[in-house]
């Protein structure tokens, strides 16, 4: 059985990649002045992966870590599967980085042309590791994996970037049966926060009020 918990690749590169997306302001904390996320709900973090793209040594390290974690948690699958859109760019440099054949999946199959969900080769009986650059309740991302296995491959897991640790995702993860791992999380983003004065511990009990009921949080 596999433990459905988002699994970490290890504490020092959590802390290491809270750090990194802090810095370029991939992950923005703002308790006193919330975000509100496209789903409606209120939120003092907002993470936008995809400014990754624009640091190279910093886009380095996630490639290359995320590359070798594959290899250790799952072993050199056939083909690499990044979930679009935001996992495109991400995903690419990690097949690359791994000399492996790259596909991206969209939401839905195309209303035109071929109508393809799946963009790239893929044969069926193949092994594919999904990289997704962000887990919130992990639906968008199970789609991908739901959209591959009707294409008859086998999924051997997923790996993100950074998760929110929402319970919700926990337990679509164990119902799909797909094993997910992930280079941080919220946990370590908010011990890198705190450590590094980028956040007070005033700060730290709103942020952490927030994440233990999300979708009814609202800021006082």
């Amino acid at each position: 059985m596999f433990n459905f918990a988002s699994m970490i690749f290890n504490k020092d590169t959590a802390k290491k990649t809270a750090e990194v997306l802090l810095q370029i302001n991939a992950i923005k904390l703002s308790p006193q002045a919330p975000f509100t996320w496209a789903s409606g709900w209120k939120s003092p973090i907002y993470c936008d992966n995809r400014i990754i793209l624009s640091f190279p040594p910093i886009r380095n390290y996630i490639r290359e870590t995320m590359g070798k974690h594959i290899e250790r948690q799952y072993g050199k699958p056939d083909v690499i599967a990044g979930v679009a859109t935001g996992a495109i760019g991400i995903g690419m440099l990690v097949a690359e980085y791994l000399g492996l054949p790259f596909i991206y999946v969209r939401p839905d199959a195309k209303g035109h042309g071929r109508k393809n969900q799946i963009e790239g080769f893929v044969e069926s009986g193949q092994n594919v590791v999904v990289v997704e650059d962000l887990i919130s309740t992990g639906k968008s991302s199970l789609n991908a994996v739901k959209a591959l296995k009707e294409a008859n491959v086998n999924v051997k897991g997923m790996i993100a970037i950074f998760t929110y640790g929402f319970d919700i995702a926990t337990d679509n993860f164990k119902n799909a049966d797909i094993r997910l791992n992930t280079l941080s999380n919220y946990e370590n983003l908010l011990e890198q926060a705190l450590e590094t004065n980028y956040i007070s511990k005033k700060d730290l009990e709103t942020l952490s009020e927030w994440n233990t009921n999300p979708s009814e949080w609202d800021a006082k």
